[in-house]
């Protein structure tokens, strides 16, 4: 039977030549480090340092959350990736009856600037890269990050990290936004304008096709509706004011990788080739830096099964060494029990214990792009580029991405090729091993990690003393500033945000304000 990659682009059984006449490597590949990027970014790559080690992790309180990243730093971790739970992620405090059930469950809980002190109590952020994984609240996140880095004595422009402040991609793929399309695009730029002169090393996005590939995307999917919603992005700033290469230097992305290995790299390297010359050609960015698709890739925690979780330690290696090969700048590696619950400590180690066996123990890391010139990568480069644009085209054709988002059909694309693999799984045409193939009878019992249900009921208790010990009129006069620079489509809506933050007001107070006046996008009107 033949075989097709997960884009439904058909695979030979055998590559030569002939696959690649007429092609050109001057125009296809270039140089590493140059237009357009294909062999990567940077001329060296792995062989002078590899790829930032980052693990995603929070759970419960800041107090464990930080214990955790005390540990990964411990083990060799190069940077922390910070998960938030539900209700931070939508705006809301934990004593909202909204967040009730939801405190600590998926991340940790942030409400006030107290709790993002203790979260990095104890770890210097001048000398850390912290990614952060929030999209609505992101300007809120970041400044209390800010605000807790001046308490440390570090000043903005010693500090590395990224925000993923993709709001769009929750419209298709998530559901975590708050605000309506318009207004979350204003605050994205004004992220970009304020941490161009605050926070000069902060990378001010991060465009997201992994939730897209969570939730079903095909790899050309994965990389079509990504780059249309940067595309969106970057007009929104330039509608605003700012020259590009002031911002796209910051821009940077984040992608899933799956066990399709070839796919995988062929599809990474597809993106760069296809930003580089969007950012040339369509937005005239002269700075290279502007011209590169810089992204962190995490491993794909939708391929890990509850079934024989321990296979999942083989899926995660093979997805691990798919992003390095494709040219990962950053690298999550998802612990093999996170089908079940959240990871245990010995899983999380392991899971960084596989990328650092890449990077020292394989001579992957030694030589760039070592797929380079292959048949059968360079045709799936094409191929996968070829079909990414004619989604894009597509996209463009609706109007945008905003208009696309708004006719339901980068969502309803997505949901059809969910279904095309749900049925391909079920007729056994996709072996999922320990699913539909190589089963055992009795499954391992595995006792897996439960958050504290008490967490809920300490942040709470911890919310009521901080409102009762600050200056209440000084927080309502600092949002009430909010309030009225958020009316202002001139003004920059993050000074006085980090006002009201440091005047202790909470995420859920903050976010309160700009509601009151940009409205919501709640589930009822969710497309």
């Amino acid at each position: 039977m033949a075989r097709s990659t997960e884009s439904g682009l058909p695979i030979r059984p055998v590559y030569g030549p002939e696959n690649l006449a007429g092609w050109d490597p001057a125009d296809r590949l270039g140089t590493p480090g140059s237009f357009p990027f294909t062999r990567g970014i940077h001329p060296t790559m792995y062989t002078g340092r590899p790829w930032t080690m980052r693990q995603y992790a929070g759970f419960g309180t800041a107090a464990e959350s930080n214990a955790r990243y005390r540990q990964l730093i411990e083990h060799g971790g190069h940077g922390l990736s910070v998960a938030f739970d539900l209700p931070t992620q939508m705006g809301h405090d934990s004593d909202a009856p909204l967040a009730s059930g939801e405190v600590g469950k998926v991340g940790v809980a942030v409400d006030s600037v107290e709790d993002m002190r203790e979260l990095f109590a104890g770890i210097p952020l001048g000398e850390v890269s912290t990614s952060m994984t929030i999209n609505a609240p992101a300007a809120v996140l970041l400044l209390l990050y800010q605000l807790v880095a001046e308490e440390q004595g570090v000043p903005g422009d010693r500090l590395t990290g990224t925000v993923q402040n993709d709001v769009l991609k929750e419209y298709i793929a998530r559901g975590t936004y708050i605000f309506p399309p318009k207004p979350s695009l204003r605050l994205t730029a004004d992220i970009f304008a304020y941490c161009r002169t605050e926070l000069p090393r902060w990378n001010t996005i991060s465009v997201s096709g992994y939730h897209m590939a969570e939730a079903g995307a095909s790899p050309a999917q994965e990389v079509a509706f990504t780059l249309a919603d940067a595309v969106e992005y970057v007009r929104t700033a330039v509608a605003a004011g700012m020259a590009v290469d002031d911002f796209a230097p910051r821009i940077s992305f984040f992608f899933v990788a799956r066990t399709t290995l070839l796919e995988e790299v062929a599809k990474f390297r597809a993106a760069r080739r296809i930003w580089a010359r969007i950012m040339r050609d369509e937005f005239g960015a002269h700075d290279p830096k502007s011209q590169m698709l810089r992204f962190h890739t995490q491993t794909a925690g939708v391929q890990l099964t509850a079934q024989q979780p321990e296979v999942n330690l083989a899926r995660v290696t093979v997805q691990a060494l798919a992003a390095v090969l494709g040219g990962t700048q950053s690298l999550h590696t998802n612990s093999f029990d996170e089908a079940l619950a959240l990871p245990s400590d010995k899983a999380a180690r392991l899971a960084l214990r596989t990328q650092q066996v890449l990077a020292y123990e394989t001579d992957v890391p030694a030589t760039v792009d070592p797929f380079a010139g292959s048949y059968v990568v360079e045709s799936l480069t094409d191929e996968l580029e070829f079909a990414a644009l004619e989604l894009m085209d597509e996209v463009e054709g609706r109007g945008g991405a905003v208009a696309a988002i708004e006719q339901g059909f980068q969502k309803a694309e997505i949901e059809r090729n969910a279904y095309r693999v749900a049925q391909e799984t079920e007729r056994g045409e996709r072996v999922v091993v320990g699913v539909n193939r190589f089963r055992l009878d009795e499954e391992e019992h595995y006792e897996p990690l439960r958050v504290d249900p008490a967490i809920e009921t300490r942040q709470r208790e911890r919310l009521a003393r901080l409102r009762a010990e600050r200056d209440g009129t000084a927080v309502a006069a600092a949002l009430d500033v909010l309030r009225d620079a958020a009316r202002d489509p001139s003004r920059n809506v993050l000074p006085p945000m980090k006002e009201a933050l440091r005047a202790r007001a909470t995420v859920g107070e903050v976010c309160g304000a700009l509601r009151d006046v940009w409205g919501s996008h709640t589930p009822a009107e969710a497309l």
